[in-house]
């Protein structure tokens, strides 16, 4: 059964953060709170999270999982981002866009597009995320908590722990989450791609 935390949206509590980032340091994955969603979110180094994330979304080898940063300081530790680029993802964050760009070294490669040898960043505005990842200290591995066959992602914390309270070992509910998934920016190519229109204005980058 997995642990809830209510948390509140603004100021989060300390103690619950602690409490859920040393379930995500321990090895557990939590379904959190986004200004776009839910996420399901591990630690970075958490093969078998990675994997539990798999099975919960029925995901191919495919599919581009996002480092949610806390800052560019961050973000530029585990991609590769040039000045044109840089200016344009700086005035994009923090919001609710992903960005896809070539990863460096520091990125397991299990974690990597397999052909690509891309990985999916952001920078997001919600305070209890921001909390989450001050207290952690690195990334957090994620992805959009989109059900197999749903159209749209989860975006009700109790709805989630209904859900996936066997699947996941922590929800954290603060009842202010984003309505839409992320939009989606590939930076891999000679020109961006808007691979996915969610909810961030697309236009800065068609």
């Amino acid at each position: 059964m997995a642990r809830y935390f209510d948390v509140h949206p603004v100021d989060p509590q300390p103690r619950a953060i602690g409490q859920a980032v040393h379930i995500i340091r321990d090895g557990g994955l939590v379904a959190y709170p986004t200004d776009s969603c839910f996420a399901l979110g591990c630690a970075l180094g958490n093969a078998e999270g990675k994997e539990r994330i798999v099975r919960i979304r029925h995901l191919d080898e495919r599919h581009h999982f996002t480092l949610v940063c806390r800052d560019f300081a961050q973000l530029g530790q585990f991609v590769h981002i040039d000045n044109k680029v840089f200016r344009a993802v700086k005035a994009a964050t923090p919001g609710p866009y992903t960005f896809i760009l070539p990863a460096t070294r520091e990125v397991p490669r299990r974690l990597l597009h397999p052909k690509k040898k891309t990985v999916g960043v952001r920078i997001p505005r919600h305070r209890v995320v921001q909390a989450l990842l001050a207290e952690l200290g690195e990334p957090i591995l994620s992805s959009t908590l989109l059900l197999p066959d749903e159209e749209e992602p989860m975006t009700e914390g109790w709805v989630v722990k209904d859900r996936l309270d066997h699947e996941v070992d922590a929800v954290i509910d603060s009842g202010d989450c984003g309505l839409e998934p992320t939009t989606v920016v590939d930076f891999s190519g000679d020109t961006p791609e808007v691979v996915r229109v969610g909810a961030g204005e697309p236009s800065p980058f068609l």
